[in-house]
């Protein structure tokens, strides 16, 4: 058993309104789904991606009042955006207009890669993806051209202090495999650890685990990832639950988000993993056409409407 890419990337902003304007307009993704965290609906819980919310290409923000993250290790530190290798020099060009430092683009890993950051501090990066993972579907609407657009997300670059739990459980528990090492491009004493999900790798289906013995403890706030998520078939959901008490890992237990079904555990180095069903999807309580328009809330919540809505902010 392993998963088969990744699902999902929820990280938090403190600007909801500038993170939906940067994600939507410069960045060219679709607002999928305006709803709540379901754990604090006093707070927003936006889904950004292509124009369905392909699982796997799923950007989300939780907003939270918080200050800035303290960078450090046992939190992941890059989340990669799959384009063409032929849209870089796009990006680079999109990029200076709206006034977003970037990187020269270089080879990280064997791969052409553009990094920058978000206005709060969210390390990101788009790369050449060699064509892999499921195609997207582009939006129409996006102010990027079709040809251009994110294509995915992956990889995912983790911290932790020490590798030999971490690797012992992604190995044993989540299936996945050890391919090779590079070393990681600001600190070239750091060896970055590449594993492989599913059955035919490919960015969309790679963690990439630095070892940063050195680092302090990353503090959690804005512009810091809060969990990333992995995919698994629906019918194995109940497989992996068992396979998590089986191993003597623990978690929340089965938890239905209405749009898929998560289970969440910390691995060995503290950084928050989620195991999400690809289905039902985005489309099971909006038309297509009008999907993140307006605030929608799952069942469970939406006897509560009234009172969730009234404490959101604006965003349009």
């Amino acid at each position: 058993m392993s998963p088969h890419g990744i699902h999902h990337l929820t990280a938090v902003s403190a600007a909801i309104r500038d993170n939906y304007r940067f994600y939507t307009e410069t960045i060219g993704m679709r607002l999928v789904k305006r709803s709540v965290n379901q754990d604090d609906v006093s707070a927003y819980h936006l889904f950004y991606s292509d124009a369905v919310g392909t699982p796997g290409h799923d950007l989300t923000f939780f907003d939270w009042p918080v200050p800035p993250e303290q960078r450090g290790t046992r939190s992941v530190v890059r989340t990669g955006l799959r384009v063409p290798a032929a849209s870089l020099d796009y990006w680079t060009d999109r990029l200076a207009a709206a006034g977003v430092e970037a990187e020269p683009v270089r080879v990280i890993d064997g791969r052409l890669t553009l990094r920058f950051e978000d206005p709060e501090g969210q390390r990101l990066a788009l790369l050449a993806d060699g064509g892999a993972g499921d195609p997207p579907t582009p939006w129409d609407r996006s102010p990027v051209p079709a040809e251009h657009q994110i294509r995915g997300l992956g990889p995912i670059t983790m911290s932790v202090p020490d590798l030999e739990n971490t690797d012992l459980a992604l190995r044993t528990v989540l299936g996945m495999r050890l391919v090779r090492t590079y070393p990681l491009p600001d600190r070239p004493a750091d060896t970055v650890h590449v594993y492989e999900m599913g059955e035919g790798g490919g960015p969309h289906a790679e963690l990439h685990v630095a070892v940063q013995p050195r680092l302090p403890v990353a503090r959690q706030g804005a512009g810091a990832v809060h969990h990333v998520a992995f995919r698994v078939p629906d019918d194995a959901y109940d497989d992996w639950s068992e396979r998590l008490q089986r191993f003597g890992v623990p978690s929340s237990g089965p938890v239905d988000r209405y749009y898929f079904r998560s289970l969440y555990f910390r691995e060995p180095g503290g950084v928050l993993f989620e195991l999400a069903t690809d289905g039902p999807g985005f489309a099971v309580d909006e038309d297509a056409a009008t999907l993140g328009e307006t605030v929608v809330l799952p069942p469970i919540l939406e006897s509560r409407r009234t009172q969730i809505v009234a404490g959101l902010k604006p965003l349009d």
